[in-house]
């Protein structure tokens, strides 16, 4: 589903009217305009299903078979940015941590971060997002054992309601054996922490 930007520019355009501005004053004119193509841009993951995600990033290579089921891939601090759907604020600051055991497929690292900053492009919770990805990744690596954790700070805490700015938020996805043996997740931190 494309976004509709003309739509947007419309909603804007009405938006600034009910706020009180001029949308013809110098300034605003092109702002619905530029707010439609921002849009465009950074919900871009709203065009695609997981399904159709885990396709375009599904390129894999053999992994090589003494190391199938007993090594952790780990790609973290992923650079991400979301909106939250509940206010439409931004999701700021994020950084995701990816992991998983490959099962004879590995994928390449920047498809990893790829598939992180397509399922951030949307409107979003930061629960949501771990889960996106970690269902988006096992489907193109064709594995169950994944870990995404992320930190973000969101901008409806910080700068309105509460406003604390020093707030962040910690999630955790767990799938398969991250999610059953301690061990594994015990190691999983240490690598985190390094």
């Amino acid at each position: 589903m494309a976004i509709d930007t003309k739509a947007v520019e419309e909603h804007i355009r009405g938006l600034l009217i009910a706020l009180g501005e001029n949308p013809d004053r110098e300034g605003l004119k092109e702002t619905p305009k530029r707010v439609a193509k921002m849009y465009e841009e950074v919900l871009e993951g709203m065009n695609y299903t997981n399904h159709e995600i885990a396709q375009m990033f599904s390129k894999t290579f053999e992994q090589e078979e003494q190391s199938q089921g007993k090594d952790i891939v780990l790609v973290k601090d992923i650079s991400i940015f979301s909106y939250c759907e509940h206010h439409l604020a931004l999701m700021y600051d994020m950084t995701a941590s990816i992991a998983y055991i490959p099962k004879g497929r590995v994928i390449g690292l920047s498809k990893i971060a790829r598939i992180a900053d397509m399922v951030s492009k949307r409107l979003q919770l930061q629960e949501r997002i771990g889960s996106d990805i970690a269902e988006v990744l096992m489907e193109a690596v064709g594995c169950e054992d994944v870990a995404v954790i992320i930190k973000g700070c969101h901008s409806c805490m910080s700068a309105r309601g509460i406003k604390k700015s020093e707030a962040s938020t910690v999630s955790t996805t767990f799938r398969g054996r991250f999610e059953t043996e301690e061990g594994l997740k015990n190691r999983l931190y240490m690598m985190l922490a390094q």
